[in-house]
């Protein structure tokens, strides 16, 4: 049987390149994302690569529709194999220092409607006693830092949720990842300065993702590298760390 997979936040760039990568193996999608018009393209476009598709329009940021969003992915194939989560966005930390509605849009997007979400889709998953759930956070949650901080706090709290949350899966057999990437070519990061051997294109980390799902791993940095410069990061003196312009 092919794997039924559901991908939430499905139009962004690195959901859609791990979707390519499972409509080559014929898997079967529940793509979900909130623009109609881009999910169409894209159902359109993983059919043609050899998916069989289902397409479904959501508001992540409607808290109470979320139970809704996620039965309704699990019924599309009449269960699942594996869920990504994967939307969120990158807030201006000037705005969100300024601005307590952008610093509550900020930390609702990023973590409380993808924790309420994954709530959800863990009792689903409990209940057949297998599969993976995965969840795109950041390195930038591994630790605080002044010019992203309402953005790693939420990917940071969306850290604990996950380990939590693989505590309890552990016993049914439900295998949790928490993705952290680094830097990556999206459209969310193209107003920063890129290039240089750090950033990372979609389909490179999708490629680590889709390998770290197959091998139920706990916790994937990508590129690998930067599992040793949070590593650094994370230890270096306070002291020292205050001095920086990190």
């Amino acid at each position: 049987m092919s794997v039924r997979i559901a991908i939430f936040g499905g139009t962004s760039a690195i959901a859609l390149a791990v979707a390519r990568r499972y409509a080559a193996e014929k898997a079967r999608i529940v793509l979900v994302a909130r623009d109609a018009a881009a999910l169409e393209r894209e159902r359109a476009d993983l059919s043609v690569r050899g998916a069989e598709v289902v397409s479904l329009q959501a508001d992540f940021t409607d808290f109470a529709a979320l139970p809704a969003v996620a039965r309704a992915a699990w019924d599309a194939f009449g269960g699942l194999d594996i869920a990504l989560v994967a939307y969120g966005s990158l807030p201006d930390q000037g705005e969100a220092t300024a601005s307590a509605r952008a610093a509550e849009q900020a930390l609702s997007l990023n973590f409380t409607s993808p924790a309420l979400l994954l709530g959800e889709l863990a009792n689903l998953f409990a209940s057949t006693r297998a599969g993976c759930i995965a969840a795109i956070t950041s390195v930038a949650g591994d630790r605080g830092r002044q010019s992203n901080y309402v953005y790693g706090a939420a990917k940071g709290g969306l850290q604990r949720f996950l380990e939590g949350m693989r505590h309890r899966l552990w016993r049914d057999g439900v295998a949790v990842l928490d993705i952290r990437p680094g830097f990556v070519s999206t459209p969310m990061t193209a107003h920063l300065p890129q290039g240089g051997p750090l950033w990372a294109t979609p389909d490179a980390v999708a490629k680590d993702i889709v390998a770290a799902i197959g091998k139920r791993r706990a916790v994937l940095y990508t590129p690998w590298f930067w599992r040793f410069i949070l590593l650094i990061v994370s230890f270096l003196p306070r002291p020292l760390f205050h001095r920086s312009r990190l």
